[in-house]
């Protein structure tokens, strides 16, 4: 529960204004005012709770709570520091309970369990694929669902897909790479092996989609952005009985043409009444690749404002 080193508990510390000591089976806080103390109660709480689950919070983990415990949103069903603990995922084989990072990938996972379609829109390392990825080895591996069906608009960049070597397989390699890195930093390769033999997973570029009905599947589009209009449509109308589609997408990044219309901004603006269907935003607040990676979007965001 303190992290290595007490690495948690000085997270913790800093958020307080007070000092934490760890001595023996006992953790105290010294220092702190009132709400203080208040805070330190509640996310101690937590701690335990997570630890009497079985798993170990990483200090990741500890500065969302923080942040959720010590600066929490107007208040409501997606606000608190359980909602982090509500959310996570376990995986069956896999390595270990994600958490999401902070009240905005909460409320993303919490709205792919309660709906049949979620669009999530993010800049690049907010874990819009890595949730949903996430969440459906969950559903799949568990045995809620009969497949996970993966994929991506091809968009060609100057090569010709029909040059590349190989077979179709290897010739959209490239452009699946991405939600492969995903899996595998989630489960063991032999899990997505087995997976690939029992024909349980499925990766495919989105124009041999057209056609198709798919049933008690977990379907997920990433890269959405890179879509038509018509793509996007041909997409959404190839759910069946008992599935789920997660349209993820990033609105700075579209690839396409100029004068050709991003699918995944149009079916927002179409589809944001329609009920039944979950939209989550996630912004530069919930990177969580890199450090440097929010500073970069922030200084490509200003550029644009400037």
């Amino acid at each position: 529960m303190c992290g290595a080193n007490d690495g948690n508990l000085k997270v913790i510390e800093g958020s307080l204004g007070g000092r934490i000591a760890a001595r023996g089976n006992e953790i105290r806080l010294e220092g702190a005012g009132e709400a203080g103390v208040r805070h330190f109660r509640t996310m101690m709480d937590s701690l335990i709770s997570v630890v009497r689950g079985g798993d170990s919070p990483s200090p990741d983990f500890v500065r969302d709570l923080v942040q959720t415990v010590v600066a929490p949103a107007a208040p409501g069903p997606q606000t608190g520091p359980s909602v982090l603990q509500d959310a996570a995922i376990h995986i069956p084989h896999g390595f270990g309970k994600v958490f999401p990072r902070g009240r905005n990938q909460a409320a993303y996972v919490q709205g792919m369990r309660s709906h049949d379609i979620t669009f999530c829109v993010g800049p690049a390392g907010t874990g819009k694929t890595f949730l949903a990825i996430a969440e459906a080895l969950n559903l799949v591996l568990s045995k809620k669902m009969r497949k996970l069906v993966l994929t991506r608009p091809v968009v060609e960049a100057g090569e010709s897909l029909g040059f590349l070597p190989g077979d179709l397989a290897q010739k959209i390699s490239p452009y699946l790479r991405p939600l492969y890195d995903a899996m595998e930093s989630l489960v063991p390769f032999e899990v997505i092996r087995r997976m690939e033999e029992n024909h349980s997973i499925e990766i495919a570029p989105l124009a041999y989609m057209r056609g198709r009905s798919l049933n008690d599947c977990v379907i997920i589009l990433d890269e959405a952005q890179n879509t038509t209009k018509e793509q996007m449509k041909m997409f959404l109308t190839r759910l069946g009985q008992g599935a789920r589609a997660v349209i993820t997408g990033d609105a700075t990044q579209v690839d396409l043409p100029k004068r050709v219309d991003s699918g995944l901004l149009h079916a927002i603006k179409l589809l944001s009444d329609v009920e039944g269907i979950h939209f989550a935003y996630l912004n530069t607040g919930d990177v969580v690749r890199h450090p440097l990676i929010k500073k970069i979007i922030q200084a490509y965001e200003n550029e644009t404002k400037t």
